[in-house]
């Protein structure tokens, strides 16, 4: 084809079209390589991306999270589903907004504010004081590096700062909190009695009546739809190994991982800080670095924890002379890790540069690096070698299961004769669940669902939890049903009659509540049908000698002028009626509340209002801040 174009193309008329050709080439080439962009992100917030993987990453925490929190009520499904998603999401960008606005506002997390949030963990610390292994530990059980956990702990600092900074901004005055106690300890002096449950005259009940109750309620009187299942089931705690590791397998372990057991080099140290405002002008920081220079040469082993106490400006350390326990590498910023780790054994630094200010450093002791011996951590090892072996029988055994109920969806004959494991069965179970593994909720899902229940095929492999897992197979099925008359007859009976006496008590109560609307005295009205007459006097919204619907109904009454009661009926549980008289109001008796009560009740105000602020700071930034949410990459 290209030969014959240039057969045929000759002369003046080859290079207009060739011209034309190539201008067309160069400018729609090189437009759409300018042009051209995939967007990847999740969601957008100004000029800033939320990504596919920071998503992903926040889910995966989230699913984490939920799993450890429920158990195996956890449910994956519902946890997918786009809502959740874009819950998750509208966080994200909230997040990212009070970030960006903090960045604006030149709020920023220190590394000694990092480091003493660490510090300040109350599972990292023994005898009230930080522990490098228990960090060590925590770092290492949740798959983190030091640089990891503090840039994701940095970043929850950081979104954390514009709230806390209006939390604490938050005004409560004192007629704030009166407002709330009196309404929440408000005191209503009440009167009530309970209508006697009415005697029925008419019991008959003929079979036309029942015959048209149980057509029209029929949706009281069902049999859900149940299954029942046959499966396979392969569990980590039943296999059994082959062999147990021998002593040179665990010795061969040991030196191969060795690294694994190492005690990191830690440094005992204490330090006085001479703290260097932010934005400093030149002569503050003159006047801190002549400050701790002066210190350094005064400090010694001996004076230097009364010096912190004196002239240091970390108030949480201060108080114990400067002490900040046992510390390794990669726990404090770069500076002050480099100089500690560059100190001997009862030296005093020079001044030490943080963001924070000026540090200078007594270096107490020193703990040197040393492998735990082979003796320490046999168990450890026999532990780790019989986990690793029947992880590795669980995972092989779990995923030729899951190969052979793919390969034969119809049955699980095959899969259990390949494996030489038992097919069990289940009892007949609803949606909600039932016995042995139907009352885990992925099984009861993955029972009822389409390609399982409708389409007959085997399930997927269900973990369960802990190397635990099964593949299932509808056995049984039984469609939801309306039960037969002849069987829900006594009940459709007793539900008439029940309906003729809660319609004549609600026909008494409301002839009752007229009279009492009416002027009479409620005592009157009581004696009048033979019900005692009870008063609560100063009843409280929490009080627990009045029924809760009886305070519920009270409490929702106007107030009353002197003299003039207001009045109302509530419904029971049990469709019975109170006729109930408020009398009086009055306001909470603010002298019984102690004064440490109040305290906690203004933070608590506190937290809440800011909360409240922050949420009408975000929704302003968002008003101004351009947003793209893209759901089809969640």
């Amino acid at each position: 084809m290209l030969q014959a174009l240039r057969t045929k193309l000759h002369g003046w008329p080859s290079i207009i079209i060739l011209g034309i050709c190539v201008f067309a080439i160069s400018f729609f080439g090189i437009e759409s390589y300018f042009m051209s962009h995939t967007e990847t992100f999740v969601a957008k917030v100004g000029k800033h991306e939320i990504s596919q993987q920071d998503f992903q990453q926040r889910m995966n925490n989230l699913r984490q999270q939920m799993v450890q929190q429920q158990g195996e009520q956890f449910d994956p499904a519902a946890f997918e589903k786009p809502e959740n998603k874009l819950r998750v999401v509208n966080a994200m960008i909230d997040q990212r907004l009070l970030v960006d606005a903090a960045e604006k506002m030149g709020m920023r997390i220190s590394d000694q504010q990092l480091r003493d949030a660490i510090m300040a963990f109350p599972g990292l610390q023994q005898n009230g004081k930080f522990d490098a292994g228990l960090y060590r530990a925590f770092l290492a059980g949740m798959g983190r590096t030091p640089g990891q956990f503090e840039a994701e702990l940095r970043n929850e600092l950081d979104v954390a700062q514009l709230p806390d900074a209006i939390t604490a901004s938050t005004l409560v005055t004192d007629a704030d909190i009166d407002r709330y106690l009196n309404l929440s300890m408000q005191r209503r002096d009440l009167r009530y009695f309970a209508l006697p449950r009415p005697a029925l005259t008419d019991v008959k009940v003929d079979d036309a009546q029942i015959d048209a109750y149980y057509k029209s309620h029929q949706g009281d009187f069902m049999n859900p739809e149940q299954v029942s299942v046959k499966y396979i089931e392969v569990s980590g705690d039943d296999l059994k190994l082959d062999t147990q590791p021998s002593e040179d397998d665990l010795k061969k372990r040991y030196e191969e991982g060795k690294q694994r057991f190492m005690m990191p080099e830690q440094r005992l140290v204490s330090h006085i800080l001479v703290n260097v405002p932010k934005n400093a002008s030149p002569e503050q920081q003159k006047a801190a670095l002549a400050k701790a220079e002066q210190l350094a040469g005064e400090a010694t082993p001996d004076n230097f924890a009364k010096l912190a106490g004196q002239s240091s400006d970390d108030l949480g350390s201060k108080r114990t002379g400067g002490d900040l326990g046992w510390l390794e590498k990669g726990v404090a910023n770069p500076a002050f890790d480099e100089a500690l780790f560059k100190l001997q054994k009862g030296q005093v630094s020079k001044p030490v540069l943080s963001d924070e200010g000026y540090h200078v450093l007594w270096l107490r002791d020193v703990r040197n690096g040393q492998p735990k011996p082979f003796a320490e951590v046999r168990e450890q090892l026999v532990k780790e070698a019989l986990t690793g072996d029947r992880d590795r029988k669980y995972n092989e055994i779990a995923g030729k299961l899951t190969d052979s109920a793919y390969q034969n969806p119809g049955s699980l004959e095959p899969a259990a004769q390949a494996l030489g494991l038992p097919i069990k069965t289940t009892e007949l179970f609803a949606r909600q669940g039932g016995a042995g593994i139907a009352a885990n909720p992925k099984v009861a899902q993955a029972a009822f669902a389409d390609d399982v229940l409708a389409q007959g095929n085997n399930s997927g492999l269900i973990d369960l939890g802990n190397d635990h897992a099964v593949v299932i197979h509808v056995d049984k099925h039984v469609s939801a049903a309306v039960k037969p008359l002849a069987e829900v007859r006594d009940t459709v009976r007793q539900k008439i009659l029940d309906e003729r006496v809660a319609a004549a008590a609600k026909a008494k109560s409301d002839e009752l509540l007229a009279r009492l609307q009416k002027g009479e005295d409620i005592a009157a009205v009581a004696a009048s049908v033979g019900a005692p007459l009870k008063t609560s006097a100063e009843a409280t919204r929490g009080s627990a000698d009045v029924a809760p619907e009886l305070l519920d109904a009270a409490f929702k009454l106007p107030h009353p002028a002197p003299g003039k009661p207001q009045f109302t009926s509530v419904a029971q549980l049990d469709g019975s009626y109170d006729l109930v008289a408020l009398d009086k109001v009055q306001d909470a008796d603010l002298s019984k509340l102690p004064a440490q009560q109040r305290d906690m009740l203004r933070q608590q105000m506190a937290r809440v209002y800011g909360a409240s602020a922050t949420q009408e700071f975000i929704d302003a930034l968002k008003a101004k801040t351009e947003i793209k949410v893209a759901t089809d990459r969640m």
